[in-house]
């Protein structure tokens, strides 16, 4: 007797931002799965998928931040909780999707008796039965190889570029800091046909400091230009905000904002409110609160970019080609 195995993909998420998740499944044609999450009176969550996904590709998505009264701590742990339920309900391979992945920054020591957190986040995920892992935009690549499998690092850069070139004409690419130089740099040959340059900001961040970044000078021509500030993410909005700052002084026309991730925390939306910076493009990896959706602010979505990963992966062809051959950073 001859057996036919058939494929069958799940898509579960978690409660931090199920609105991006379910975008996603809409893009795949399926429905977006129930993972049955009862958080108890103690703070405690234990997940029951409401349905079977014995020999099942199962995507656990979450991104990881505090939303919603729950913290990025909350995120994290509610993910790998329904990682290990997957697991123990015999799904054949299970992909931890994590759009943001929490505690990026902390991916090496900087003084002494510190901690590499996202190595030990990877660790966990690892552990709680995850083969394979997908996120956007990391913090620093080399994050990819804490985890002990195969790492999808997607890049919003389609996305951003796309904007620029509907929206923008003969901007300069503008690197915050010496660390984004390379992604600024792909960018701005990406958008030649606009007419695009190059600039990057010099930055000191005094030492023992946290959420702190003091913008020097510029290197390259802005005078008279429209300048794009282009990063992984804007938190508490300090780096982007002197970046502007020192480009308006030395003659730019006007300056944006873009960045994949909306973390926004602290005082950065009254700092981007007040700021000189005209427009913040941001992608919807991280949920955005209704008190920080002002009028600067635009939202792109990134949900055809890892719907289209997430098919390629289980279809067991290349994520590399959706990007051209340039998604990992």
């Amino acid at each position: 007797m001859e057996k036919v195995t058939t494929k069958r993909m799940a898509l579960y998420s978690g409660r931090t931002h199920p609105a991006l998740a379910e975008e996603v499944a809409g893009h795949l044609g399926i429905e977006l799965g129930n993972p049955n999450i009862v958080q108890f009176a103690n703070g405690e969550v234990r997940v029951r998928f409401a349905e079977s996904i014995r020999g099942n590709d199962v995507f656990v998505m979450q991104t990881h931040c505090g939303f919603g009264g729950r913290s990025i701590n909350d995120s994290i742990m509610e993910q790998l909780i329904m990682i290990d339920a997957a697991y123990r309900a015999s799904a054949k391979r299970i992909t931890a999707v994590c759009p943001f992945y929490g505690y990026a920054r902390q991916d090496r020591k900087a003084e002494g008796r510190e901690p590499i957190t996202a190595r030990m986040v990877a660790d966990l995920f690892k552990s709680a039965g995850a083969k394979r892992m997908i996120s956007i935009d990391l913090h620093s690549g080399q994050i990819q190889g804490f985890f002990d499998g195969p790492v999808d690092h997607l890049t919003a850069m389609p996305v951003l570029e796309n904007y620029v070139r509907e929206h923008a004409l003969e901007p300069v690419i503008v690197a915050p800091d010496a660390g984004r130089i390379k992604v600024a740099e792909r960018m701005a040959q990406h958008l030649t046909d606009k007419g695009s340059d190059l600039a990057f900001i010099y930055k000191r961040r005094p030492k023992g400091t946290a959420n702190v970044a003091e913008a020097k000078e510029v290197m390259g021509d802005v005078d008279g230009r429209l300048c794009i500030l282009t990063d992984d993410m804007i938190d508490s909005g300090g780096t982007i905000v002197s970046a502007a700052d020192v480009l308006m002084a030395r003659g730019a026309k006007e300056v944006w904002a873009m960045a994949t991730h909306a973390v926004l925390s602290g005082p950065a939306i009254e700092r981007l409110s007040k700021s000189v910076i005209t427009k913040v493009v941001l992608t919807n990896t991280l949920p955005l609160a209704p008190e920080q959706q002002i009028a600067k602010i635009e939202v792109l979505s990134i949900a055809p970019l890892i719907a289209d990963a997430l098919n390629a992966v289980f279809d067991d062809t290349s994520v590399s080609e959706i990007f051209g051959g340039e998604n990992q950073a």
